[in-house]
Formats: structure tokens, sequence, C-alpha cells
């Protein structure tokens, strides 16, 4: 760097020399020139005036002519000389400007690599940028290329906004498949269906009017909430639809005069009102088949029976009942056509029925779990007698028959005193009676009860003497 800059110094000093040089010569000549024009116009004068006084002197006018060509000769030359000088003085001057420009330009260049290398805070270049290879180094050509690269991904990467004068214009959206149209149908679809469902299970509920059975239970039987509840419950859930896998066998267990015969005449009853009188079953053993020989045709006639009744059922769309009141006295032929009919799938038409059985079989294990496990709250009213009395019944009933197997078993406990005044007063009202409290009390008492248990007497007749004592009055 320092060796160049020298030799640009003493290049400088030369030319400086040679333009003073010239500029002396070149106001030399112009002089001359100056003084050589001078002459020649005195001369011209004079050689016109002499010429208008002696025309008869031809020496004279040679002489005029050759000093006249002298002259033009001299000017030809000092023209010619003049045009030569102001070429090579242009000249010059483009050389000195192109040296100038040059000089500049590698001074510009050896400022950008030395702050590229060393200074970070180096002012930037005012200069036009001319593209050139000299003094560049490969490292620094990879630097710019990859800054140009950089620049450009920026570039790429911006936001495209739109003018605000065509207002503001929303992204192209994805275009959407029909299937989803195809999906939205179906499940519009899947929702009537299921809606449409929904009503004709409560149209098929509301058709056998459980909620108005349900009061008459609660009204009628006395003491045995638990085993009304649970009956009701399997009644809404069984006649809640039409299609069933198997039919509903419902036995009902207790004591003697704890309600059993009352609840299946109040089934009985409402059935008949709700689905006719030809859908509904009242099969007494001791009436219709009394005799053990004559039990396989009963169960034959029982079977056939039956099968009329589901059929003409399926055929109406209804449920039919069939309730089998005094079962302990059901003979083996009966029962084992009854179960055919109750776990046979061989085929539909027996599925949608209701079987009811009412029987006192169990009522020993019922009437010592009462008496030994009495408390404040009553177990038949509370539900827990259902609960704990359930698996010991089924214990017991599936030993003396495998139709058990298939029945949801609900146990009917003793009844108290309270509700033996509650049944005469009931009897008394249905007779036209006046309902006296001191002479139902006193009726109540002429029953006979187990010993009392705490504060309660359980009846051991139960309200099987109700009727016949009211009919004494």
């Amino acid at each position: 760097m320092l060796s160049g800059a020298v030799l640009c110094f003493l290049h400088l000093r030369v030319w400086t020399k040679t333009l003073k040089a010239l500029k002396l010569f070149l106001c030399g000549k112009t002089c001359a020139a100056l003084k050589m024009s001078d002459q020649d116009s005195s001369s011209s004068s004079s050689s016109q005036t002499d010429g208008e006084m002696d025309e008869e002197t031809n020496g004279a006018m040679e002489k005029e002519e050759k000093k006249e060509e002298d002259d033009e000769k001299h000017r030809d030359s000092v023209a010619q000389s003049l045009s030569s000088f102001s070429s090579s003085l242009r000249a010059v001057i483009r050389i000195k400007q192109k040296y100038t420009a040059l000089k500049k330009r590698r001074q510009e260049m050896a400022l950008s690599l030395g702050a590229a290398g060393a200074y970070t805070g180096a002012p930037s270049r005012t200069s036009p940028k001319i593209f050139t290879f000299d003094g560049v180094s490969p490292l620094a050509f990879s630097s710019l290329s990859s800054s140009a690269t950089q620049k450009k991904k920026r570039r790429r990467r911006k936001r495209v906004l739109f003018p605000n004068s065509g207002g503001c214009r929303s992204p192209p959206r994805p275009k959407r498949s029909r299937a989803q149209y195809c999906l939205y149908l179906l499940f519009a679809i899947v929702f009537v269906q299921v809606y449409n469902a929904i009503e004709n299970l409560d149209d098929h509920v509301l058709r056998y009017d459980l909620e108005g059975l349900d009061k008459t239970l609660r009204r009628e039987v006395f003491g045995q909430q638990g085993a009304v509840e649970g009956l009701i419950a399997h009644l809404k859930d069984y006649l809640s639809t039409y299609v069933h896998n198997k039919p509903l066998v419902v036995s009902l267990h207790g004591p003697s005069g704890v309600g059993k015969s009352h609840l299946g005449r109040l089934l009985a009853g409402h059935f008949r009102s709700v689905v006719g009188e030809t859908l509904v079953l009242q099969y007494y053993v001791l009436h219709h088949c009394p005799l053990e020989a004559d039990a396989p045709q009963c169960a034959r006639d029982l079977s056939a029976t039956i099968s009329e009744m589901v059929e003409r059922a399926e055929s109406e769309e209804k449920i039919p009942l069939f309730i089998f009141d005094e079962a302990e006295h059901m003979h083996d032929e009966i029962l084992d056509a009854l179960w055919q009919l109750v776990a046979s799938k061989q085929s539909n038409e027996y599925l949608n029925a209701i079987y009811l059985f009412l029987s006192n079989l169990g009522d020993t294990h019922i009437t010592k779990h009462m008496l030994h496990n009495s408390s404040s709250n009553s177990l038949a009213a509370s539900g827990r007698l259902v609960k704990e009395l359930t698996p010991v019944l089924r214990n017991t009933l599936e030993k003396l028959h495998r139709l058990w197997t298939e029945a949801d078993i609900f146990p009917l406990g003793l009844l108290e005193k309270g509700h033996v005044i509650q049944c005469f007063l009931d009897e008394m009202t249905r007779e036209g009676f006046y309902p006296d409290h001191n002479n139902i009390e006193r009726l109540a008492g002429e029953i006979k009860y187990y010993p009392a248990v705490g504060d309660r007497e359980y009846s051991e007749t139960g309200c099987k003497q109700v009727v016949a004592k009211v009919n004494l009055l």
C-alpha cells in the first residue's frame, strides 16, 4: 500500500511539471501567431494602396504575390500546429481523469476490505459500485453471496399485503368434500331414529299405565312397599320395549295373609283394563287341577292355552299376563311345562309374556328373619327384607325345582298390628260400615299375634281373618 502511494505521488509531480511546460509553450505560440497576423493585415493594406497607385509596375506586383503565398503557407503551418497541440492536450486531460478515477476506486476497495477484516463500524461507501475481481478474496466473495441469499430469503418470507383501495381480500378457502354432507345427513337420520324410538318407548309404557298401577298397589297393599317398588321397577324395564330375549318371570313369596293373592287380583284387574280380558290368565292350581293324576293332561291344556294367548297377543302387539296363585301346590308336570315355556329360546313366540307366581314357599325363613331382626324401622317397608332374604330364598327354591332359576324373587314380610287395623278400615268402608276406631281396635285385638319383639307385634295370620270378622258385624 505504501509503495503504491509513493508511486502515485511521483506521477502527480511529473504531470504537474509537464502541464506547466505546456502552458508556457502555448502562451509563446499564441503571441507569435498574433504578431504575424498583424503584419499580414498591414502588408495587405499597403499592397492594396500601392496596387491602386501604380498599376504599371509589374515587378512590385510579383513581389507582393510571393509574399502573400509565403504568408498563406505560414498561416497553414500555424493552424496545423495549434490543432495538433489541442488534440494532445485533450488526450492528456482524459488520461489524467481516468487515472484519478482508478485511484479513487482502488482506495475505496482497500478501505472496504480493511473495514471488513478489522473494523466493524467503518462508514459505508458512497461511490458507485463497479463489478471487478481485483483485490477480492474468495472468502469475501462467499460472504457477499451468502448475505445476498439471506436477503432474498427474507424478502420471500415477507407477508403479502393487499391494497386498501380494493378492500380486504380473504385467502382462498379449501373446498369442502361432498362426503361431509352425507355424514351430516347420516347423523340427522340417526338422531331422528333415536328420538322416534324414545317416543315409541314412552308410548308403549303409557299404554300400560304403570303410574296408575303403582298408586293402586301402594294404596291397597299394606306393609309391602319394598316388594311393590321392586315389582313396578321390573315391569317398567320390561314393558318399555316390545322386543325381548326372554319373558319376565316374577315370584312373590310370603306367609299366609300378607297380601299375595290380593296383589295378584289387583294386577289382573289392571291388565284386563289395559290389554283386554283375553290376554290375562289367573290360574288357581287347586281349582283347575286338584287331582295329581290329572297333572299330565293339565300340563298339556295349560301349554295349549298359553300358546293361544301368546299368538293372539302377538297379532295385537301386546304383552299378556299369566298369574299362578298357590304355586306351592303345583305338580311337577305343570312346573316342567312352564319351565319349557319360560326357558326355551327356540322361537320368539313365547318371549313376550309376563309370568307371576304367588306362593308361601320359604315362609319359615321370612318369619324367623323378621322376628330375630326387628328394629325401629320396618324391614318389609324399608326394602331391607328384599335385599337380605332374596339369596336365602333362591337357594331354597332352586332345590325344589329349576323353574325358579329363571325367576326374580321378592319376599313379602309379616304384617304389624297397625297394618291389620288398616285392613279392617278399608274393608269396613267397602262394606258400608261406619269406621268406628274403637270397634276397629277391638276387632284387631281378636286376631293372634306373635310375641312382641320390642315395640312391634306381628300378626300370625295377617289380614286373612279380616273379611270374615267384618261379615259378622
